[in-house]
């Protein structure tokens, strides 16, 4: 019990250092080891992570994944030294001995697992890559027929104009300067309409969905209420609130969470919680920590707090932590999403809040589960009228140029753009918009540099504007 109160206590003590370009994080000294030993998780979770789920290589994800991240860790990228193997990579912190390599493993169905800083492997102790498996399976097509598999995804006669379309989002700042499109996938009247990669990436590339996966996380919650193991609407069910029975927190729901009105304080808007992904620390130690700020359900305020609170609702909601662990990777096979994995911190909760690596086809094939209103492969996953429910604006909202439903933005207030549009958004570029009316999803990929912004809504109107109006 003393060692976890010490580790929150350290983990909540250095929590604002990471923020963005707070204060603290300012005032830290360059040649401290914690900036370095964080900058040295990022590397090793990146790196393991494009390697082994996304099918990239070390030099290539050393160039660009890595490559225009946040600006605190960007410097420091070349200089840590990463090895990799197999199953696993390892950057040194060069700090001494005090603070012993970061590193990162890979399991087969499960993605990279990053270790928290000051892990150390005892010496007389069994290498922890013994118990991973490895090498990876052949990337090939898969040839069920398309949306479970690739046969037959591609539409046969596209519109002329819609090719020119998707790929002005690789040309040099057409919809934002210095941004880096990877991938480009157009799906119209149920298949690809346009599909474009950038050199170095394929159909069976996977990159990391950043914030996508809250959207993601919606929809995996959303197929949980319809098997009966939550109600959104229910009091979030989270075991680390339950000791104090006055506690305002209990008064948090569900869809308080998913719409980002929970009411919770966390430091900075955004939350970056690296902490979390890159320290190493375990989401019910430090997500489950934070105070109330206002009521619940009368302030916007984005937070992957907000999305991983949930996620623990779940876990301590589900049937038996066994279906639990199986619940991600079963709605995604459900969908097609086979090149898809969500990845958990080291004490096996699930990183849902943008954790998740995926390829363009499999985000394809996301939208097209609510242009299906909820079913694939001629079964229900979601509730009926989901696909309405989490394009709804109820309750406060962000500024700016986009709503927000149930963990999806809304951009019913963009020239050119259907109001039923709603999307997945996530950092460095990552975009599936769903447009209902029109039976179009698109999903562009990148590696953004950071502080640079693509226009997805123009983009959108665009693409849009190059396909026939539905009659």
């Amino acid at each position: 019990m003393r060692r976890s109160v010490a580790l929150l206590s350290f983990v909540l003590g250095t929590a604002g250092a990471v923020g963005m370009a707070t204060p603290a994080f300012a005032e830290t000294p360059a040649d401290s080891a914690y900036p370095r030993a964080m900058a040295a998780g990022y590397k090793a979770l990146t790196l393991c992570s494009a390697m082994f789920d996304g099918g990239r290589t070390q030099e290539q994800a050393e160039a660009v994944e890595l490559d225009g991240i946040y600006p605190e860790y960007n410097p420091l990228m070349k200089e840590l030294v990463a090895e990799t193997d197999q199953d696993s990579a390892t950057v040194t912190v060069d700090y001494g001995a005090a603070v012993p390599p970061r590193s990162a493993s890979w399991r087969k169905g499960q993605g990279c697992m990053l270790r928290p800083i000051g892990w150390a492997l005892p010496k007389d102790a069994t290498p922890l890559r013994a118990k991973f498996v490895s090498p990876l399976e052949p990337l090939e097509t898969d040839t069920s027929p398309w949306p479970q598999g690739d046969a037959d995804a591609v539409l046969k006669q596209a519109p002329k104009a819609l090719a020119p379309a998707a790929a002005k989002a690789f040309a040099a700042d057409a919809y934002g300067k210095n941004t880096r499109t990877t991938a480009v996938v157009v799906v119209s009247s149920g298949k690809i309409a346009a599909e474009q990669y950038a050199e170095g990436f394929t159909l069976h590339t996977a990159q990391r969905t950043w914030s996508v996966a809250k959207s993601l996380t919606a929809t995996l919650i959303g197929a949980v209420a319809q098997q009966g193991w939550i109600r959104i609407d229910n009091y979030a069910n989270i075991p680390e609130w339950d000791s104090a029975v006055l506690d305002p927190r209990r008064n948090i729901t569900v869809d308080h969470l998913l719409r980002m009105s929970s009411g919770l304080y966390t430091p900075d808007p955004g939350s970056r919680t690296d902490a979390l992904y890159f320290g190493g620390a375990a989401v019910h130690e430090l997500a489950t920590s934070w105070p109330v700020e206002v009521a619940p359900g009368v302030h916007f305020r984005y937070s992957n707090t907000d999305t991983l609170l949930a996620v623990r609702a779940v876990r301590a909601s589900a049937p038996s932590e066994a279906e639990f662990q199986a619940w991600p990777g079963q709605f995604f096979a459900a969908v097609g999403m086979t090149r898809t994995t969500a990845e958990r911190d080291w004490r096996g909760n699930f990183m849902l809040s943008s954790q998740v690596w995926s390829t363009a086809r499999d985000l394809a094939r996301f939208g097209l589960l609510y242009l299906n209103q909820g079913q694939a492969n001629e079964q229900r996953l979601l509730p009926l009228d989901w696909d309405k429910d989490v394009a709804k604006a109820f309750g406060p909202q962000p500024e700016g140029p986009f709503g927000y439903g149930l963990s999806f933005w809304l951009l019913n207030r963009s020239p050119g753009v259907p109001m039923d549009t709603f999307a997945a958004f996530g950092n460095r570029g990552q975009y599936v918009v769903i447009v209902p009316s029109r039976q179009v999803v698109i999903v562009r990929r990148a590696e953004d540099p950071a502080g640079s912004s693509f226009d997805i809504a123009r983009f959108t109107a665009d693409v849009l504007a190059a396909l026939p109006a539905k009659k």
